[in-house]
């Protein structure tokens, strides 16, 4: 079992997944992970919405995302194709949920590549799911009443790979004394 460094080292964002189902085991995995992660004040006022990648409200998801992008053709949905998808939602009016949510998918996303799979952390969808269609896409994913999306994440077994980003230390570190 790699050391949480190594796993941090070697996560990377996955844009291709193979079609294989992920397991009830791994979902509760991945969602126990997330409900591990630190809130404010203890406050444990994210919500997890588990959706498999066929199912129907993605796909309205999709076309509002594109449709409010002015976009005609994209080669990907907005998840890959992924297998599973994570939505978090939190309360609306506690001003720590968004920090909190990003956690959260940071616990999912790290659990999930120690254990083989691949990941994608959702951002993209942000203006849909806090647009016009908004209620309704509350609606359709469940958020308890007075929630809204924060982030989500995609998750499955890895069909492509890719090396974890680079950066540049010395420009973006400061020490002071």
């Amino acid at each position: 079992m790699a050391t949480v460094l190594e796993t941090i080292a070697k996560r990377s964002s996955t844009r291709g997944y193979a079609a294989t189902a992920l397991t009830e085991d791994e979902i509760n995995k991945l969602i126990h992970a997330g409900l591990q992660a630190p809130t404010g004040a203890n406050k444990q006022e994210l919500h997890f919405t588990v959706l498999k990648g066929d199912a129907p409200i993605l796909a309205e998801i999709e076309a509002e995302k594109n449709a409010l992008r002015n976009l005609d053709h994209v080669e990907h949905n907005f998840y890959y194709e992924a297998p599973t998808l994570i939505i978090i939602s939190a309360d609306a009016d506690y001003k720590w949920s968004k920090v909190d949510s990003g956690i959260a998918v940071e616990n999912i996303a790290l659990a999930s590549e120690e254990m083989g799979l691949g990941n994608l952390i959702i951002g993209c969808i942000y203006d849909t799911l806090h647009g016009e269609k908004r209620k309704y896409f509350e609606e359709k994913l469940a958020f308890p009443e007075n929630y809204e999306f924060e982030i989500a994440i995609a998750v499955g077994h890895k069909a492509v790979t890719k090396e974890p980003h680079t950066y540049d230390y010395d420009k973006q570190v400061t020490f002071l004394n």
